[in-house]
C-alpha cells in the first residue's frame, strides 16, 4: 500500500519529468514521437521513481525507450533541478512502456468488428 508521502512525490516527479520531457525531449528522441507519462510509482524508501510513459507517432517504441535510458543521466540531473526545492532526496528514475491505451485501442476494435458481423449475440440476452 503506498503512503501518503509516495503519492506527493510520486505525483511532484510526474509532472515535473512532464515538464522535463518538454523541454529536453526533442534532443533526445526527436521531434517525431510523442512520448507521455501516464504514471509514476515510488518506492517506500521514496529512492526510486519508476516512470511509465506512452509514445506515439512512432513505430520504434522500444528505440526510444532506450534512448532515453541512454540519457537517463541527464533527465534526472534536469528532474532535480526542478524538485530540488520540494524534496529531500531526488530518486532515481527508470523508465517503462506503458501500452495500456495501445491495447484498449485494439480491444475496443475487436469489438467493433464483432458487432458488425452480428457475432456479439442480441442485446436482449
Amino acid at each position: 500500500m503506498e503512503t501518503i508521502k509516495q503519492k506527493q512525490v510520486a505525483e511532484l516527479v510526474k509532472r515535473n519529468f512532464s515538464m522535463v520531457l518538454q523541454d529536453e525531449g526533442t534532443n533526445i528522441y526527436g521531434a517525431t514521437p510523442l512520448v507521455t507519462v501516464t504514471n509514476v510509482k515510488v518506492t517506500p524508501d521514496l529512492s526510486l521513481a519508476k516512470i511509465y510513459l506512452s509514445i506515439y507517432n512512432t513505430e520504434h517504441k522500444q528505440e526510444v525507450l532506450l534512448e532515453m535510458a541512454e540519457e537517463k543521466n541527464r533527465l534526472k540531473q534536469a528532474l532535480g533541478y526542478r524538485l530540488r526545492k520540494l524534496v529531500r532526496r531526488i530518486p532515481d528514475v527508470d523508465f517503462y512502456l506503458d501500452d495500456t491505451l495501445d491495447e484498449m485501442f485494439r480491444i475496443d476494435e475487436l469489438f467493433g468488428r464483432l458487432r458488425a458481423d452480428n457475432q456479439m449475440g442480441s442485446e436482449e440476452e
